[in-house]
Order: structure tokens, then C-alpha cells, then sequence
């Protein structure tokens, strides 16, 4: 694209500094995703600005983190209407924000179930022997899930992958070992 203004950038340069497909950019203005509308050239070639580059940084993170389009159509509305709505802005950063460290904690319970099972492998491993790792009932099989486990730890036989007495579930954002 030529340009007139150094100010002004192409489609390609922003999909290029966003990491967003061409598609995706005219995606975002179809659905009324940027601050303001997006100017043509006389030629009907796409103008953009870097702030909204910038904006759309913002809304790919948002994106990333799970936000849904109507929450974020509803933010991106709510910013272009301008000052005045702070409040409302801020309670929905706030619940997105709840959705995001809750979805984090779960994925640290998953992150310690691997943890736990990859130390179990390990144990096996360097032991030379499969035997007893399909075992459910296996006490090396509890896992930090298993009721009375966080007061045992994960393994009895001091390979080093244990549990610190203590799983806390319901404190999002907290790491789920006591004393850490």
C-alpha cells in the first residue's frame, strides 16, 4: 500500500504486527471490534492507525483468555462510547478476570495430576519394572485427589515427587501446596 501519512498502515502491516490473519482484521470490523471505523483510500484499501494496533493487541489477549465475542463487542462498545462507563468497564474486566484465575486453577490441578503420574512413571523406570503401573489400587496410584493423600504425600518411597500436607481447591490463583 502506499502511503500518504507515516502514521497510516496497511492491512499487511497490521497483520503482521498483530499476528492476526487478514481475514481476521476484517473479521474485527465487521463485528465492530475496533475503536473507531476503519478509513479508506480512495483506491478502498484499509487505513489503520497504531492505535489500533494497540486495541488490537488488547483484544487478542482478551481473546486468548477465553473472553466471548459478545463480552468483548460489549467492552469495545462500552471504551468507544468514551468516558462516563468506568464502572461498567471495570466489572467486566473484574468477571472476566474471576473466569480466567478460576480456569488457571483448574489447569494447575491438571498440571499436578501430570506431575504426580509422569513421577510415577519415573519411579518405574529407573526401577526397570512396569509392574503395578496399570494398578489402580495401588497405594502409589492416590493421588493428591484421593481423600487422606495430602496427609501421606504422593509417594511413600522418597522418590521426591510428593505433596505438601494440605490441597487447597477453592482459593483460585493460590498453589495448591500448603507452606509454598
Amino acid at each position: 500500500m502506499t502511503v500518504e501519512d507515516p502514521g497510516e498502515l496497511g492491512i499487511g502491516d497490521v497483520a503482521s504486527r498483530t499476528g492476526l490473519s487478514v481475514h481476521a482484521l476484517r473479521f474485527y470490523e465487521r463485528e465492530e471490534l475496533l475503536l473507531s471505523p476503519v478509513r479508506r483510500t480512495s483506491s478502498g484499501r484499509r487505513v489503520y492507525q497504531e492505535a489500533d494496533v494497540e486495541w488490537l493487541r488488547i483484544c487478542t489477549r482478551l481473546r486468548a483468555s477465553g473472553m466471548p465475542l459478545a463480552k468483548l463487542r460489549a467492552f469495545t462498545a462500552l471504551v468507544r462510547r468514551g468516558p462516563g462507563n468506568e464502572g461498567e468497564r471495570l466489572a467486566l474486566l473484574r468477571e472476566h478476570e474471576e473466569r480466567v484465575r478460576a480456569q488457571m486453577a483448574e489447569l494447575q490441578d491438571c498440571l499436578d495430576l501430570i506431575s504426580w503420574k509422569a513421577g510415577i512413571y519415573e519411579q518405574h523406570v529407573s526401577r526397570g519394572t512396569a509392574r503395578g503401573i496399570w494398578d489402580p489400587a495401588s497405594p502409589e496410584h492416590r493421588g493428591p485427589w484421593d481423600v487422606g493423600s495430602a496427609d501421606r504425600g504422593w509417594d511413600e518411597e522418597g522418590s521426591g515427587v510428593r505433596a505438601t500436607a494440605g490441597v487447597h481447591r477453592s482459593e483460585p490463583g493460590r498453589d495448591h501446596r500448603a507452606g509454598s
